[in-house]
């Protein structure tokens, strides 16, 4: 017994610089919490200042060219004035101060745009100002880098991918359950998804898809969207004695659900919907939480025929959609020439109800 409570009280002893480590490490842990986030302000506290600068440059050069007939020449000459007072200044050459101008003239008329780019990097700014054709491409691609805070590679690959051209062509395919449940769903899914970063073989089985997005598991959250973390693979459901396997299951922070995704290699048929389904409601009957909202399913699918998926998805009462995924990057130019053609045709029966409200 003396034996017992000696070792207790050695137990006890040993333990105590275990726990007070644990909790020094909790204390730690929040200090570097207010370190990042004290880097995080300051840094968006310098680029606010930086592209403010940008601003009345652009906006000072704008104004000696309208008034005073500056031309390449004297921005040039201003350049190397520059230079010569602040040797080793970057970011001031001709050709950056003629962007300047460019900055301020495009968003001086567009109140709206103009607070957003004072929170997004220089970089991000000339991409947006250089690829996009229009205000209204432009503020797409401005709100969704701020959004899901895109790193310049990753607003390079979407403005290659022509997001705002698939988007405006082809809205997602939702059911009415979903759109009814979730209003907001318009803006967190996508018609298309793009899984070039795979390296696909054109002709691949769906455990090539499979192991590929989850060995990939980082590139392809991105291409969801910032809130969805994943949960798992091959996701175990048992139903009636019977085991059941989900291909991936994330969790979307925003909409507070759980989201199953289905994979499918070839073209979407109205049988595929009946399985995701199925698992929906194993889900909410055994997975989901009391806090948290009905789940969401999205069966991706290689091809689809819109009309069909129409079709399936007026009936079903499950919130659902069906999208699609692709292996290589679209074809920018046909979509772009595709996008023309729609606003052509929108526009006369644009016309038209604006003249019955008249």
């Amino acid at each position: 017994m003396r034996q017992g409570k000696k070792s207790n009280s050695t137990d006890t002893t040993s333990r105590q610089p275990i726990q007070r480590r644990a909790s020094e490490e909790v204390s730690f842990a929040e200090v570097v919490h207010l370190i990042e986030s004290a880097r995080q302000k300051a840094f968006r506290a310098v680029n606010t200042a930086l592209i403010d600068l940008y601003w009345q440059i652009g906006e000072y050069i704008s104004a000696r060219i309208a008034e005073d007939g500056w031309g390449k020449g004297t921005v040039t000459a201003l350049a190397d004035y520059i230079q010569k007072e602040q040797p080793g200044l970057r970011g001031f050459s001709p050709q950056n101060l003629w962007r300047m101008r460019q900055f301020y003239e495009t968003y001086r008329d567009e109140p709206k745009l103009s607070p957003l780019v004072r929170e997004l990097p220089w970089t991000h700014n000339l991409m947006a100002l250089s690829r996009c054709k229009s205000s209204e491409e432009r503020e797409f691609y401005l709100r969704l880098s701020l959004r899901e805070h895109w790193t310049k590679r990753e607003l390079e690959r979407q403005l290659a991918g022509a997001l705002f051209e698939r988007t405006v062509l082809n809205p997602p395919k939702l059911s009415t359950a979903l759109r009814e449940k979730y209003p907001a769903t318009v803006e967190v899914f996508k018609d298309v998804y793009l899984l070039e970063f795979l390296g696909l073989a054109d002709v691949h089985s769906e455990l090539d898809l499979h192991r590929s997005l989850v060995l990939n598991l980082g590139r392809f959250i991105t291409e969801l969207g910032r809130d969805f973390c994943f949960v798992g693979s091959e996701y175990t459901l048992q139903v009636g004695g019977k085991d059941f396997f989900l291909d991936l299951l994330f969790y979307h922070r925003g909409l507070n659900c759980l989201v199953a995704v289905e994979l499918k290699i070839d073209e979407f048929q109205p049988e595929h919907l009946g399985k995701l389904e199925f698992y929906l409601e194993a889900l909410d009957r055994d997975v989901r939480k009391p806090h948290e909202r009905p789940s969401i399913g999205i069966l991706l699918c290689a091809t689809k025929d819109s009309e069909v998926v129409e079709y399936t998805l007026s009936r079903t009462l499950s919130p659902t959609l069906v999208a699609e995924y692709q292996t290589q990057l679209p074809d920018k130019k046909l979509l772009q020439a595709k996008l023309r053609e729609f606003y052509a045709l929108s526009a006369p029966q644009q016309s038209n109800q604006d003249s019955h409200e008249f």
